[in-house]
């Protein structure tokens, strides 16, 4: 295994876009503006409301309730990926769908790519629109693995993070390889979990990254474009996994 964990996204990209720093704990965005306690009833999809670590688990659960939307299409030069996204971790699948239909991750792109390993996107230097100093709790689920296509949400490591409460908007999408049996067995005592029958013969013979499970939260799958991922994954990366040609996305929201 070339990456026993997945690493937080790079550091350069968090704070220029001012998030999770010494203010989280306040009622305040990074560069100082006060921000909502509560999701305002004028709130459109065109219209994003920061959060902050009070109230994202009361706006997200509230949201939740109201939008039940559970595919959406990511779009990128190479193509268009499908991912449906999990009614079972409610407060991600809803912020997701919260910044997408805001237009939020239409200002992002994938920004770290490690071959055989995932693909890194959501944020941008180039980002206008603030979804303010939050995380979201962590929804780990047994019964959703890091096998090759699955989506998940990036954080900050266990040191600052010891909760491991995901980003607000910074998701990957795993394109491990098979893994063997032995390694699989090891990550089952590591980690202390079981995995299922259907579990195991997932990651032995279509592949993943075991090595991740009960660490950060899967929150949904590629139905559709696994190709455009592989594609996205073989661009040119420099020292530090960013791709020398910038691959932007765009995000929507689409019916069953």
């Amino acid at each position: 295994m070339k990456h026993s964990i997945f690493s937080i996204p790079n550091m350069r990209l968090f704070l220029l876009a001012g998030f999770l720093q010494a203010t989280v704990s306040c009622n305040q965005a990074s560069d100082g503006t006060t921000v909502a306690t509560t999701e305002t009833p004028d709130e459109t999809d065109q219209q994003l409301v920061p959060l902050t670590t009070d109230n994202v688990v009361e706006v997200l659960t509230a949201y939740e309730k109201k939008h039940t939307d559970s595919l959406a299409v990511i779009s990128t030069r190479h193509g268009d990926i499908k991912v449906r996204l999990y009614k079972d971790t409610p407060l991600h699948r809803a912020n997701f769908v919260r910044l997408t239909k805001a237009g939020f991750y239409n200002e992002g792109e994938f920004y770290r790519v490690v071959k055989d390993f995932a693909i890194q996107g959501g944020d941008s230097d180039e980002r206008q629109m603030k979804q303010g100093p939050y995380k979201i709790p962590q929804e780990f689920n047994p019964r959703h693995i890091h096998k090759r296509g699955a989506l998940a949400m990036a954080r900050y490591g266990d040191e600052r993070n010891p909760d491991k409460e995901s980003s607000s908007h910074n998701f990957y999408i795993v394109t491990g390889q098979p893994v063997s049996e032995d390694e699989l067995r090891a990550f089952e005592a590591q980690h202390d979990i079981q995995y299922t029958p259907e579990q195991i013969k997932t990651y032995l013979e279509v592949g993943g990254e075991p090595g991740l499970d009960t660490e950060y939260t899967v929150f949904g799958e590629v139905v559709e474009g696994m190709d455009v991922v592989e594609k996205i994954e073989q661009e040119p990366v420099d020292a530090s996994d960013w791709p020398r040609r910038v691959v932007k996305h765009t995000v929507k929201v689409v019916n069953e």
